[in-house]
């Protein structure tokens, strides 16, 4: 079995994204925490940064912090040894002592429950990580001196399309209804960019947030419930797609390897204090016609079950959530994958590669 870093679409996909024009030097000899290192965003970051070190020089120093030290040592096996990179196991919702070398330039806060299963199963817990979470990394990049902070929010931080605009932009805000199970992950996001302008103004910490739209690809977790994870799972045990809603529901998604782009895209030239939709309507599509397209890639069909109650629990009310990416265009980031070369490109990656869940 192959590792994904020794995969040629995946090798790519780094080598593509370490191209970019960006202001890369900001980076150099700084130090960069990163949390939720294990995730499906997280662990892309974390090779395109040490791509950037080890191939072209970088010299930053990565800090990734995650929860399960074992499965990091074999996810990032080809780093571990590495000056540059250093593994933290760490639950973010404790206060962080950890002695940074040289300048603390950056601080990624990507750790969060992002799938719907964990949201009914651990609803604390996804409350926690994104209000106890956050605010322990904010007294951390204050205290350290971070020179910017980027709390990756989600397209949920919208609510409830209220049938006046087809696409969310970053100033608009729709219905959520906070006494619900459901609502401890959007509410929470919410807080959580609260709390980031909370710091901006009374510390004065540089901050930005990117707002992630449903992020699929190759890193994605075993044991990650939303749609389109399951869809590709299905698809790589050549077993017929399951469709748990009548598949109305039209979205925006992005490829990991564009969420990330944006991602940095916004950390090394988003405006202080600003938030940005890491969105391209190339991949707006509804939830019926990603199963079909994810079914039509492996020769399947796609038959519908019914959820059952926990699973119902966790999924997301809402019809309509297509995003608006014009802010972030506007800084020259551009999405490379269309939803079907994306979904293509993730089921070549991962039917030769070893897959792990953190």
């Amino acid at each position: 079995m192959y590792f994904i870093l020794d995969h040629k679409l995946y090798k790519e996909d780094l080598h593509s994204a370490a191209a970019l024009d960006l202001p890369w030097k900001k980076l150099e000899n700084k130090s960069v925490l990163i949390t939720g290192a294990g995730g499906l965003v997280g662990s892309f970051v974390i090779d395109l940064l040490m791509y950037k070190n080890l191939y072209e020089g970088l010299k930053c120093r990565i800090y990734a912090m995650g929860r399960n030290q074992k499965k990091a040592e074999m996810r990032f096996q080809s780093y571990w040894q590495e000056t540059s990179f250093q593994f933290i196991a760490h639950d973010i919702n404790k206060p962080l002592a950890l002695e940074v070398k040289g300048d603390l330039g950056y601080v990624l806060h990507l750790a969060s429950n992002t799938h719907p299963l964990a949201y009914s199963c651990d609803p604390i817990g996804t409350i926690a990580a994104n209000i106890i979470g956050t605010n322990n990394l904010l007294d951390f990049a204050v205290k350290n001196h971070a020179e910017r902070f980027a709390f990756a929010s989600s397209n949920e931080i919208y609510g409830e399309n209220r049938g006046d605009t087809e696409f969310f932009r970053e100033d608009y805000c729709g219905y959520l209804d906070c006494n619900t199970l459901r609502a401890g992950y959007p509410e929470s996001k919410r807080c959580g960019e609260a709390l980031c302008q909370a710091y901006k103004k009374q510390y004065c910490l540089d901050i930005v947030i990117p707002r992630l739209t449903r992020t699929y690809g190759p890193t994605m977790l075993m044991n990650d419930t939303k749609a389109v994870s399951q869809f590709l799972k299905k698809a790589l045990a050549k077993e017929d797609i399951i469709l748990k809603s009548t598949g109305t529901q039209y979205y925006s998604y992005t490829y990991v390897a564009d969420a990330v782009s944006g991602l940095l895209t916004v950390l090394l030239k988003g405006q202080n204090g600003e938030a940005y939709n890491i969105a391209e309507n190339t991949s707006d599509i509804r939830l019926k016609d990603l199963a079909a397209a994810v079914a039509e890639n492996v020769g399947k069909k796609v038959v519908f079950e019914l959820p059952d109650e926990m699973e119902k629990a966790g999924y997301s009310t809402a019809t309509k959530a297509r995003l608006d990416g014009g802010k972030l265009q506007k800084l020259g980031w551009r999405s490379r994958y269309d939803i079907k070369n994306g979904i293509t490109r993730t089921l070549s990656i991962l039917k030769d590669s070893i897959t792990d869940t953190f």
